[in-house]
């Protein structure tokens, strides 16, 4: 009995770093300047409340919580979209480029098409990302407002509001850098695995990272295994795509078809 041919498999196409460093930088820069303008108005706006105004302090700070509100709101509404648009182009190129050096090595030349199916899954991953960019601020006010309505409430100084102000801060920066970690990766694995359909094949192996602190056991079990692209591997009850959960690094190296 003839033995069974192993899958002839190329390299796994991989997230791209410089992507994910240069959209983590997109994202802090404006959450920088959204902290900045907080505190600087909220801080002016909090010294005028023990001027012996009679106007109430919640309400003042309500006020001025609204307008700050509005206009960051509507600057990352700005945003949101043209970002989202170059970071998902800047990945798939990078993912095409990737991808045609591995079939090369091969001696496969091929040529990348935008693909109706390939429309819909760029689109899908940028929308994505603009409902991300956008739950930035919305996160990150409403945690405002919460410190901002109990140091009022309690009657704490300034100086105590700014101290919470910019633990906020750090809580939304890391937020911020999660979403350009957890989009680079789900990007790449969007786009590649509809790319590669495109293209035929339709297989992959599972490749299991190896990078967390404490791995998904069924994750690490699935190392190895075949699984289709457009279903993705049965785990825990599901179909998934490496890279489809959050801090999933698993990638899948494309089995090519024929070599079987």
């Amino acid at each position: 009995m003839p033995r069974k041919r192993r899958p002839r498999t190329i390299r796994p196409v991989r997230p791209n770093a410089g992507i994910q460093a240069w959209y983590e930088k997109q994202l802090d820069r404006a959450v920088n300047e959204m902290h900045n303008s907080i505190m600087y108005w909220l801080q002016a706006e909090y010294r005028k409340t023990g001027i012996g105004q009679d106007a109430n302090p919640a309400i003042m700070m309500r006020w001025a919580l609204s307008r700050l509100t509005k206009r960051w709101q509507r600057r990352f509404d700005r945003m949101a979209r043209s970002l989202s648009e170059r970071f998902v182009d800047k990945s798939m190129r990078a993912g095409d480029a990737s991808l045609r050096s591995a079939l090369k090595r091969m001696d496969m030349t091929v040529e990348f098409q935008m693909t109706e199916s390939m429309r819909t899954s760029h689109e899908a991953v940028v929308t994505e990302n603009v409902n991300l960019i956008k739950s930035i601020p919305e996160h990150h006010l409403n945690q405002v407002e919460t410190l901002v309505m109990q140091s009022v409430s309690r009657g704490r100084d300034v100086g105590f509001l700014a101290k919470q102000l910019r633990e906020q801060h750090g809580v939304t920066k890391r937020r911020a850098a999660f979403i350009a970690l957890d989009q680079t990766n789900k990007s790449s694995s969007v786009l590649q695995s509809q790319r590669q359909r495109d293209l035929g094949i339709t297989q992959g192996i599972w490749k299991h990272s190896g990078a967390g602190k404490e791995p998904r056991k069924s994750h690490v079990a699935a190392d190895g295994k075949k699984f289709d692209l457009d279903k993705g591997m049965l785990i825990d009850g599901e179909h998934i795509m490496p890279a489809q959960l959050p801090r999933c690094r698993c990638q899948w190296a494309p089995v090519i078809p024929g070599f079987e």
